[in-house]
């Protein structure tokens, strides 16, 4: 199936020189936002993690913060891995293995979220009021620092047992009323089930079925929460598409 859809395979010697020597840089013009306890909520085993999340509560809603990291700190306009990456257009991921759109010296290691150290990062800071509603926009340009690289499952399970640590907890709440709104805007929740190829003990493959836990769904709240947070932006300033 790779073949056929002719999936890119190893990375040209020049990105992989150049992805080694971006590694290296250090980022004194982005403002300091180490502070925040953030975390990634990402599946099991993953190393390519682009977005981390904080929620505070306040006394009529929630602050949202969230990191998503900075590409363009890392990648030089016209360069090698600008090239190979608009070559790419995208990570594509396979049963087996996966193939990704950045060298995995940026992607799996400096550019990544990991709980390792500071990142740069575009810091959204979104506040949302008890209906659900934006009520407050910032961007910037951050070095952030995640607190723990956590998955789906375990997340749940803190929900659940009530232990979840303070940058999580307030998920269910805020992901309810921003489901709430989403509705009272028309729009369409599938609710369609994971689909997972996975080996089978013979050696053949099949599709096992898998519905959402809640965390999912309200952290994809949180995803388009920011998606729209961007798109008023643009609209407000004429830009964008």
């Amino acid at each position: 199936i790779r073949r056929e859809l002719e999936i890119p395979g190893s990375f040209p010697a020049d990105v992989l020189a150049e992805a080694d020597r971006v590694a290296e840089r250090t980022f004194p013009d982005h403002e300091d936002a180490t502070d925040l306890d953030l975390v990634t909520i990402d599946p099991p085993g993953s190393r390519d993690l682009d977005q981390a999340v904080a929620i505070e509560t306040l006394p009529d809603g929630w602050r949202v913060f969230y990191a998503i990291a900075d590409v363009a700190a890392w990648v030089d306009p016209g360069g090698a891995i600008d090239r190979t990456a608009r070559e790419r257009t995208q990570t594509y991921y396979s049963p087996d293995v996966r193939t990704p759109l950045h060298a995995p010296v940026l992607g799996e290691g400096a550019a990544s979220l990991l709980p390792d150290g500071a990142r740069p990062a575009a810091l959204w800071t979104i506040d949302v009021d008890a209906t659900g509603t934006t009520t407050a926009i910032d961007v910037r340009r951050a070095l952030v620092r995640s607190r723990a690289q956590l998955t789906y499952q375990q997340v749940q399970e803190h929900l659940d047992a009530g232990t979840a640590p303070a940058a999580v907890a307030a998920f269910p709440a805020i992901g309810t009323a921003l489901l709430a709104a989403a509705r009272r805007r028309d729009a369409i929740e599938l609710g369609l089930p994971d689909q997972e190829v996975v080996a089978t003990p013979d050696g053949s493959w099949t599709v096992v079925l898998r519905a959402d836990l809640a965390i999912e769904r309200w952290n994809a709240q949180i995803s388009l929460l920011t998606g729209r947070s961007a798109a008023t932006l643009m609209i407000e300033a004429g830009v964008g598409i």
